[in-house]
């Protein structure tokens, strides 16, 4: 994997900050190497976990110590007519920084923006790749993840055989399209649970039906 070959910052409030975890720390300083000119870093979870060889969990467990300490600001944009974030972004937070730390902030920016700028690679990076087909085994692991109850070899032999199309467009997201077989198999789950206590009543209606017959 390549890295990020021009300068961070760690300001001195953040260096000597006791609340904040070294971790957290190093996070901040790779998030002001990925800055555009617009003052935003545009990098995933997925990038950070590969880079630093973390979970996602534990990227996201830094990410929040900074904006809980207000060093950074993050908003998302979401899919339309969905929950699903579209994208991330990160800013830093200039209150607690001194004249000296915005300056060079401010020189970085320009810098990374003028030279050959490898964020410009690492966060549009996911955006531009072409959809890669999982295995089943991918599909599988996934799903057992997730607990779910999606059959992974289903799975894969429906969309191979659409050619990993959903309806007229290509899938970008496999995982997705499992999550969504995931709440259509939960909404299965409860429809058949209604039609069984239907049916147990009926059932228990006929055998009054026939022991009333039976009487006369």
């Amino acid at each position: 994997m390549k890295y990020p070959n021009f300068y961070s910052i760690i300001p001195a409030t953040i260096r000597y900050d006791k609340e904040l975890t070294p971790n957290a720390k190093l996070l901040y300083a790779e998030i002001t190497s990925l800055l555009q000119m617009n003052g935003v870093c545009y990098a995933s979870n997925k990038y950070f976990s590969e880079l630093y060889g973390k979970n996602k969990v534990t990227i996201s467990r830094w990410i929040k110590e900074l904006k809980e300490s207000g060093y950074i600001s993050v908003s998302y944009t979401y899919k339309e007519d969905s929950n699903e974030i579209a994208n991330r972004y990160m800013q830093i937070c200039y209150g607690g920084l001194s004249k000296n730390d915005k300056g060079v902030l401010t020189k970085m920016l320009k810098s990374n923006t003028t030279k050959v700028n490898t964020n410009t690679t690492y966060s549009n990076k996911e955006k531009d790749v072409s959809f890669k087909k999982p295995t089943v085994d991918d599909i599988n692991n996934f799903c057992l993840e997730r607990k779910n109850n999606v059959d992974a070899e289903t799975f894969f032999d429906f969309y191979e055989s659409k050619g990993w199309m959903v309806g007229k467009n290509k899938m970008k997201s496999w995982e997705a399209c499992v999550r969504t077989w995931e709440k259509r198999q939960d909404k299965t789950k409860g429809m058949t649970k209604i039609h069984m206590h239907l049916q147990k009543n009926m059932n228990v209606k006929e055998k009054l039906k026939q022991q009333f017959k039976n009487k006369r």
